[in-house]
């Protein structure tokens, strides 16, 4: 095994979402070490200029490799629509963001070119996954809602009360009436919530998880490259947080399913150069 095949996966988000991908990583690839930054003292990014979320996203990269990553996960859908081509340029080493394989998931999935796309005020806004789906297939319809009160759902852990599945019925009811057979969680909050959606779509519509096609990803270019670790051993994980470790720690713990090791808090002025 190679020396560089030894270091951490890097993993950032502005907050908590990252680590439903996080938990796919550990699934997917549970010999490999993860570093994961939650920049929770600036978030959310999906309200920022792009000029700013790409400084931001610069910057927690910047933090990983102060860790010596082998490789980089933009577990967060505003800095992934913004800021992997800039990121990939700039860094030698793997980058990988959450849209692009959920859209290539997608599209590889429906069998009648209609895929609906669920995220974030932001994110729908943005029309990222729209751009990445139809540079895939230019035929493809794309239908696309947001859902902005499923974040808090998520963090709450509200994943099984009445009042989730009657708002998820609000939301994803247009998008059930107008035929999609594929439905894009472009959110990495929305895996905790995969069951509730579910309910609302039935068997007949795929939910496409974004956190388990970026796990995906990862292990095939890491294969590819010849980064993967070998089986054996018990990684050790690292968090860090540049703000609120407590309720970082409390929320991750239910994302993770399962106690989280001491959350390191780092100050963003310490690890931001001038």
């Amino acid at each position: 095994m190679s020396e560089t095949s030894r270091r951490p996966i890097g993993v950032f988000d502005s907050g908590i979402g990252g680590l439903t991908v996080v938990a796919e990583i550990i699934k997917q690839l549970p010999a490999e070490e993860i570093v994961y930054f939650g920049d929770t003292a600036r978030l959310p990014y999906g309200p920022k200029s792009e000029a700013t979320v790409m400084q931001f996203a610069i910057q927690d990269t910047e933090f990983l490799l102060s860790h010596h990553v082998k490789c980089v996960v933009v577990a967060c859908n505003t800095a992934s629509s913004v800021a992997i081509r800039e990121l990939t340029n700039r860094f030698d080493l793997p980058v990988i963001g959450v849209i692009a394989p959920g859209a290539l998931a997608a599209v590889s999935s429906t069998l009648i070119g209609k895929v609906g796309v669920i995220g974030t005020e932001g994110t729908i806004a943005s029309h990222a996954y729209e751009r990445e789906l139809r540079a895939l297939d230019r035929e493809i319809e794309v239908i696309e809602v947001s859902c902005p009160l499923f974040v808090p759902l998520a963090e709450e852990g509200w994943t099984d009360r009445e009042v989730s599945l009657v708002i998820a019925h609000e939301y994803l009811t247009p998008l059930r009436d107008a035929g999609v057979d594929v439905v894009v969680l472009g959110c990495t909050h929305y895996p905790i919530l995969k069951g509730t959606i579910g309910k609302v779509f039935g068997p007949t519509v795929r939910l496409i998880d974004s956190a388990e096609e970026t796990a995906r990803e990862v292990s095939e270019r890491l294969s590819s490259l010849g980064l993967a670790r070998e089986p054996g051993g018990t990684p050790e994980h690292h968090f860090f947080v540049s703000d609120v470790p407590h309720r970082f720690k409390e929320q991750a713990e239910r994302f993770l399913g399962g106690p989280l090791p001491n959350v390191s808090v780092v100050r963003v002025d310490e690890f931001v150069k001038e």
